[in-house]
């Protein structure tokens, strides 16, 4: 039982690692990721911003998971060209916008007070 949990975590690292080398938008959000928590450090973020912060920053990634799954899918289900498959797509893709329109207005509400008070 312990070998199996174990190779879960295997498979879903090794998911990971795919995301980050085949994917240009989720090294993207790494990136913006990585800017927001610099900026959560500089401006000393509280326990609840950083919760939010935090939450934001997985849901966006997950969301990009989920769509680079679905693209795999769709793909070796549908290897030509087919309007449902490309909606498939279209819509997963919206998934990843919505969450990152989503984290962006986090990313506002948050930090434009702080860099408000700063000026």
């Amino acid at each position: 039982m312990f070998s199996k949990r174990l190779n879960s975590f295997k498979y879903a690292f090794n998911g990971l690692f795919d995301l980050i080398k085949t994917q240009p938008n989720t090294r993207f959000h790494l990136l913006a990721a990585m800017v927001v928590i610099a900026g959560g450090i500089f401006f000393k973020l509280s326990k609840p911003e950083w919760c939010v912060v935090a939450l934001s920053i997985t849901i966006v990634l997950a969301a990009e998971a989920f769509n680079t799954a679905l693209e795999y899918l769709t793909d070796l289900i549908s290897p030509g060209h087919h309007p449902l498959a490309g909606k498939a797509k279209d819509v997963a893709a919206a998934g990843v916008l919505l969450t990152a329109f989503g984290a962006a207005a986090v990313g506002l509400i948050i930090f434009v007070p702080k860099i408000l008070a700063m000026l």
